[in-house]
């Protein structure tokens, strides 16, 4: 008899249902896996024949024959251990064809037959729900994650013997209580903006990429705030959605790092050192795991130092910021992950960083300037919505700022809370505004596209006078043309108003400003 059983597993950013067929036939004792199966898979054999003696049910003394279909897919992994032991278990009549019909089985078995949990766990029941299955036998530290999908059946078990006297009809333990996984949103790490001493053209910026999902570059010397005013963004970003949340952790269980819900809009923080193949993501032809552009998704990308990174990993930004997504391509497959994120992005004036600041003299040459700022190309300064220059705050403003807040610890926290409350629900119905505006065309202001900002947003005629200006003088490209009109466009909606003004045209060709110019180079 054929035995057939229903698995799935992640593939890219989706998934994809494979069924496993087996067959115990007369002969030497053998066990053989075939259909496109890689080592990982192969060496599934040793752990299902120890699981089985384990959970003391009889391995077949016989020529066992796995086949994993459709036969073209590579696979890999660990997910195929608990769907080929239950397919052997059919096969030589210790299970039923009713046991395995409709349902789904993944999990990767030890020796002594307790299950481990998988990656992606998300991406398979998704592609299980997609092909009409309803229930499905999981590892339980994968239950948490499993629970986002919604209309299905997810039984979580721990050993293979378990699943057995379940599929007999006893009854399991309770599935464990659903973890969530909040990723730099500690008390010890919240960063408030009355934290940051000064800077108020920054902290305008910063609430106005945050409202719009602007990318943000704040170029300005040692010591000036830029690291603080970037740590301050997350916590002025909305809270996700339940969409937002089965997005970000189907990505961060892919990659590895996580077996339960992330519930915060990830911060995302790479070193410049990090290759290129880290940024993009990387793996072989057959398993690509999401770059740091796909788990930043839906959060925060943040440059430390941009000119420090190779210009190679800053030039595989171009692509990503335009079209919010990365398309990763190798011999055997392509595979294509989100990659929707707000880049802020940091620098120094130049490598000593202490040009055209006036309390220390810059020390660098005038080609090391210039090769410092070559590492950033014209186009992708283009898709770098606000560009700031952050001057140093003086000690003096920095210690009278100090003597004025002086309060108790309670009272100052409060402060800041309360604050920081009314900052994040002004930036909440600014965004509010942008979601009824667009009518689920788009999300934010800053991912509209030429077509729908001549659709969508007006400008009182004194600010399109202002805009041609500008435009002319400032020598602005069609894309840094409309992106001054998309971040008005959030400052008009942070004010709370329908039309474009003036006033929002002028300050944001302010947050345009030319970090690029020779007119400081000593």
């Amino acid at each position: 008899m054929i035995a057939k059983v229903n698995t799935s597993i992640p593939f890219g950013y989706d998934g994809h249902l494979i069924e496993v067929e087996g067959v115990v036939t007369k002969g030497l004792p053998r066990f053989d896996i075939v259909g496109m199966a890689d080592k990982t898979v192969s060496e599934a054999r040793q752990r299902v024949r120890s699981a089985i003696k384990s959970a003391g049910l009889t391995m077949p003394a016989e020529h066992i024959v796995i086949n994993l279909a459709p036969a073209e897919l590579v696979k890999n992994g660990n997910f195929f251990d608990l769907p080929i032991a239950v397919c052997l278990l059919i096969a030589s009549g210790q299970l039923s064809e009713a046991d395995a019909k409709d349902r789904i089985f993944i999990g990767e078995l030890s020796l002594d037959g307790d299950l481990r949990p998988v990656r992606g766990i998300i991406n398979i029941i998704e592609a299980g729900k997609r092909h009409g299955f309803g229930q499905f036998f999981i590892p339980k530290q994968n239950v948490s994650q499993a629970t986002l999908i919604d209309d299905v059946e997810i039984v979580g078990v721990a050993s293979l013997m378990e699943l057995i006297l379940y599929l007999k009809g006893q009854k399991i333990t309770q599935n464990p209580k659903t973890n969530v996984v909040k990723n730099n949103k500690t008390d010890k790490n919240i960063v408030f903006l009355d934290d940051i001493r000064g800077q108020e053209l920054a902290k305008k910026a910063l609430i106005t990429a945050v409202a719009g999902r602007h990318n943000l570059l704040l170029s300005g010397p040692p010591g000036a705030g830029k690291t603080l005013l970037a740590r301050s963004a997350l916590n002025l970003m909305p809270e996700l959605t339940k969409q937002e949340m089965i997005e970000i952790t189907k990505l961060h269980s892919l990659a590895g790092e996580t077996d339960h819900i992330v519930e915060t809009r990830p911060f995302r923080s790479p070193h410049h050192t990090s290759t290129r193949l880290s940024l993009i993501g990387s793996g072989d032809g057959t398993r690509i795991v999401p770059g740091e552009i796909s788990l930043a998704h839906l959060g925060v990308l943040y440059l430390d130092e941009l000119p420090e990174f190779p210009r190679s990993t800053i030039e595989a930004l171009r692509q990503p910021l335009e079209d919010k997504k990365i398309s990763i391509s190798r011999a055997k497959a392509r595979f294509t992950y989100p990659a929707d994120f707000m880049l802020l992005a940091t620098m120094n004036p130049c490598p000593c960083g202490y040009l055209g600041d006036q309390s220390c003299s810059c020390t660098c040459k005038h080609y090391e300037i210039q090769r410092y700022r070559a590492k950033l190309s014209g186009p992708l300064l283009d898709r770098i919505d606000i560009r700031v220059n952050v001057e140093r705050v003086k000690n003096e403003a920095l210690f009278n700022n100090k003597i004025n807040t002086c309060s108790t610890s309670v009272e100052s926290l409060n402060t800041k809370i309360n604050h920081q409350n009314v900052v994040k629900n002004n930036i909440t119905e600014a965004i509010a505004r942008q979601h009824a505006r667009y009518n689920d065309e788009t999300t934010y202001n800053a991912s509209l596209s030429s077509a729908q900002v001549s659709k969508y947003i007006i400008l009182e005629p004194d600010a399109e006078d202002l805009l041609r200006v500008a435009s002319d003088k400032l020598n602005l490209s069609a894309r840094s043309y409309f992106k001054v009109i998309k971040v008005a466009r959030t400052l008009a909606d942070l004010a709370g108003s329908e039309k474009v003004k003036q006033n929002h045209i002028a300050e944001a060709i302010s947050f345009r400003a030319d970090l690029k110019t020779s007119n400081d180079l000593p």
